[in-house]
């Protein structure tokens, strides 16, 4: 049994699927997704603030791998790392919005706290 949830997707699709959720959250600090897809994207979303804390050219280069937009990269080392320097670990909130209408999957707010 793997340590994550496969999301029904396949390796590539599931990859790129949370790279993209990581670099919404980052840039607009909320988003609206499924539960499941929020407690994935939420461990990924911590080790890149956790590398962003370390603030070096190696962690830089480890995140830049990772997020898709140079933007959200920069604002993660100049904005949101500087945030969480006291804290360690526990950047982000899931909160429940009920079920979806369409397919009721539970949705939920993904959040930088």
């Amino acid at each position: 049994m793997p340590g994550y949830k496969k999301l029904g997707r396949d390796s590539a699709h599931r990859k790129a699927m949370l790279r993209n959720l990581v670099t919404d959250l980052l840039r607009e600090e909320r988003i609206t997704t499924t539960k499941d897809r929020a407690k994935e994207a939420s461990r990924a979303a911590e080790k890149m603030i956790t590398l962003a804390k370390r603030g070096d050219l190696h962690a830089k280069r480890q995140v830049l791998a990772y997020v898709y937009d140079r933007d959200v990269v920069v604002k993660l080392f100049d904005e949101i790392a500087p945030k969480y320097e006291d804290r360690d670990g526990g950047y982000t909130r899931i909160l429940k919005l009920g079920p979806r209408e369409g397919d009721n999957a539970e949705e939920v707010f993904l959040e930088l706290v």
